[in-house]
């Protein structure tokens, strides 16, 4: 049923990166209560640069981290500007900022203090707020609205503060929990091993022979930096099928070599991979990808992390069970985000008012399993699960609350950035070829909504 008179209830969303603002700011748009409770002592969630990450485990096998976020200080984006942005906020060039078309972190973290500022979205956020509990208060009490408790500790305080709110909203990312690879000897070899989360930069590995556990972008960004400073880099992917990028990078360096995956790690540093080549390595780097993790989350049992697929969830957002009262952003990858987000939030937003309505809990469930069914079909890892790749689920998911579809400009920038990476890995930030459809993009009434800021 939706309800006719609009209701307001008091929400804690978890998280002050981009897809907790982004919620946060529609849920107070339509007219809620709204706490962020950040763990940091800023805004930006994983743009929320972090130098500091010598007290870390290397491998990220803690399930409560030190570190949050997982950039390394020379990444810039790999998506233009003009199309990551949110739909009512333009990524613009800002005077005495970075002006590239694919800026670099520290930039998109100052377009989203931006974007915090002009929508005034600051005075919802408690800082320094770690959560360490989220639970039902009154699960399972028929003809009682669900209500959450929320136990908290700020930084240097030993105190746990204790909230009761109708809602909950976590926002806590996807891109801290490092996934690891299971390798025979891994637990024995006594050289170094780090996992990408802790990479910040080159320098602690001159001379050293560097072996890059994972052929995916970060693992090949990676590549091309300690190239500069290292003796030898060897990358092993899963296939050694390869892109036209990559590949012009390894001819052109007579000290970077391609491995298939790695069979056994022996203690005197030998790593032997699967075509029973070997090599002795100084260091073992895994960019091998991250898992969800909600350490604070008691769900009963009901929200299950199963080889990285959260589930289930209803259109990678609700819970059956306990919707709309908890919900998830942020878990959906390989989208434009912000968009995404803030279609997510609008959503939570109007059913929390009652303005909108789910459909009953065992339609919820039928859409999960025929949506796991037709990934089994298609031959898709469960670990794939929220990879969604394609611009018409974003479209399709945003007509839920009547949000515009995304611009065909930004989907057709957003296509030949990603082809020109897979041609040219070391210079499509910086050359190409889309100069006609940009400008046609910056003509669009997209870009001169806010041309008086």
């Amino acid at each position: 049923m939706v309800s006719e008179t609009k209701q307001s209830k008091n929400v804690c969303v978890i998280g002050a990166g981009p897809s907790g603002l982004a919620a946060a700011r529609e849920l107070r748009r339509e007219g809620h209560k709204v706490v962020v409770l950040e763990q940091k002592h800023d805004i930006g969630g994983q743009w929320l640069y972090d130098p500091n990450v010598e007290e870390e485990d290397p491998l990220g096998r803690n399930p409560w981290l030190k570190v949050h976020s997982s950039i390394y200080e020379s990444l810039r984006l790999m998506s233009p500007r003009e199309i990551v942005g949110f739909t009512d906020f333009p990524f613009l060039v800002r005077k005495d900022r970075d002006p590239r078309r694919f800026p670099s972190n520290r930039e998109y973290f100052l377009y989203l203090k931006d974007f915090c500022e002009w929508f005034k979205l600051r005075d919802m956020i408690n800082f320094n707020t770690r959560v360490h509990y989220v639970g039902p208060l009154n699960f399972g009490i028929s003809g009682v609205d669900l209500k959450w408790i929320v136990r908290s500790k700020e930084a240097k305080s030993e105190e746990e503060t204790e909230q009761v709110f109708d809602a909950v909203v976590v926002a806590t990312g996807h891109y801290s929990k490092p996934r690891l690879p299971c390798i025979k000897g891994m637990d024995t070899w006594r050289r170094k091993q780090l996992h990408s989360h802790v990479y910040r930069s080159p320098e602690p590995f001159p001379g050293e022979i560097v072996v890059i556990v994972g052929n995916s972008f970060s693992g090949q960004e990676i590549s091309l930096e300690l190239l500069k400073v290292a003796k030898e880099v060897h990358l092993s992917s899963k296939s050694l099928d390869i892109y036209e990028g990559l590949s012009k990078v390894i001819s052109k360096n007579d000290n970077f070599y391609l491995h298939p995956e790695i069979d056994t790690l022996q203690e005197d540093g030998s790593v032997i991979f699967t075509d029973g080549s070997t090599i002795i390595a100084d260091t073992i780097l895994y960019c091998t990808g991250y898992n969800y993790s909600f350490p604070f989350l008691d769900t009963k049992g009901m929200l299950t992390v199963d080889d990285n697929r959260v589930g289930p969830l209803y259109e990678h957002t609700f819970l059956p069970s306990l919707a709309p009262s908890l919900s998830l952003v942020g878990i959906p990858k390989k989208i434009l985000g912000l968009p995404f987000f803030e279609s997510q939030g609008k959503w939570i937003a109007q059913l929390l008012s009652g303005k909108k309505a789910l459909p009953s809990y065992e339609e919820m469930m039928q859409s999960i399993e025929e949506f796991y069914r037709s990934k089994e079909v298609a031959g898709i890892a469960k670990r794939h699960t929220h990879e969604i790749g394609e611009f018409e689920y974003c479209d399709k998911y945003g007509e839920n609350v009547g949000f515009p579809k995304l611009e065909e400009w930004r989907k057709e920038l957003c296509i030949t950035s990603v082809v020109n990476y897979y041609v040219n890995l070391e210079t499509f930030r910086d050359s190409w070829d889309d100069d006609d459809k940009l400008q046609e993009a910056l003509r669009s009434p997209y870009f001169i909504q806010l041309d008086h800021i």
